[in-house]
């Protein structure tokens, strides 16, 4: 009986051990990305901020709009904005240093699996992807789905540019989150006319968004300029969401149904050391 007791017990610390190794791993993956100062800011350039035509620019997160040392914001008068301008002061100073943290920590995410540059029509799992030809165009919708964990993060990493098409479109699916998108750029990005375009856009040089293109999330851009043309922008805070994704593609948004999988593997491992138990009971019958 004593033996049985020892085996039992071995059993269930060996249990609680195993979930708790399982849960600490799955935390650590999905290590989250610090914003900082920049987090108020819906756009940030470092040389000017350009717009044209009616752009509106807010946000529950912020909807500030900083320039550090850029000398000017033209269009502005055109700009309706829930949060404040702040040029070369020291509010946007803090932004910007903080920017070059936030670009370097995103730039430096490992591991990366590198994919074709092409993601549209695709559907992607949490991760960080870099690209084949070292840029990245989205032709049509890419989705991205997290599988049920509100926690996923999305890293995209490219060497050059990003370029988004026309009426191209990111669609979020099964509780992604667009405040853990993450879209990394060498060099310049472009969004396309009536685009619907989601994420964290850091850019290391400057961002062009065309007629109509529609951002939940941020344009920064880390030494270049920041070009604006009819669009609007929105800063908003993790779960305050508002899916565009269905006005520019066909079809609903699919219902956030589906179990995180670190959950299968809890519970595989439960199943099986509960049969272990098992056997060891009926051996002791």
């Amino acid at each position: 009986m004593k033996n049985y007791s020892k085996k039992l017990t071995v059993l269930i610390l060996l249990m609680v051990t195993i979930l708790s190794i399982s849960r600490c791993c799955v935390i650590a993956a999905q290590a989250d990305v610090d914003l900082g100062k920049t987090s108020t800011f819906a756009v940030l350039s470092g040389q000017t901020i350009t717009n044209t035509g009616p752009t509106t620019i807010s946000g529950s997160a912020g909807g500030n709009v900083g320039l550090f040392p850029g000398p000017g914001f033209p269009g502005r008068t055109s700009v309706t904005m829930s949060g404040s301008i702040h040029i070369a002061d020291v509010d946007a100073s803090e932004a910007k240093d903080a920017l070059v943290a936030l670009y370097l920590d995103v730039a430096g995410r490992v591991p990366v699996t590198r994919i074709p540059p092409e993601l549209g029509q695709k559907t992607l799992k949490a991760g960080t992807y870099d690209s084949e030809a070292g840029s990245f165009l989205i032709n049509g919708t890419l989705t991205l789905d997290a599988e049920g964990d509100p926690d996923a993060i999305f890293i995209f990493k490219m060497q050059t540019t990003l370029i988004t098409g026309s009426s191209s479109n990111i669609k979020l699916i099964n509780g992604t989150q667009h405040c853990k998108i993450f879209w990394q750029v060498g060099s310049s990005a472009t969004l396309g006319t009536n685009s619907n375009f989601v994420g964290h856009l850091l850019a290391l040089t400057s961002i062009t968004a065309r007629t109509g293109a529609v951002i939940q999330g941020q344009l920064l851009a880390r030494n270049g300029s920041v070009t604006l043309d009819s669009n609007t922008i929105i800063n908003s805070i993790c779960g305050d969401y508002i899916d565009y994704s269905d006005t520019i593609a066909t079809g609903g948004r699919l219902p956030n149904t589906t179990t995180p999988i670190y959950l299968f593997l809890t519970i595989g491992i439960i199943l099986i050391i509960v049969g272990i138990i098992g056997i060891i009971i009926k051996k002791k019958i």
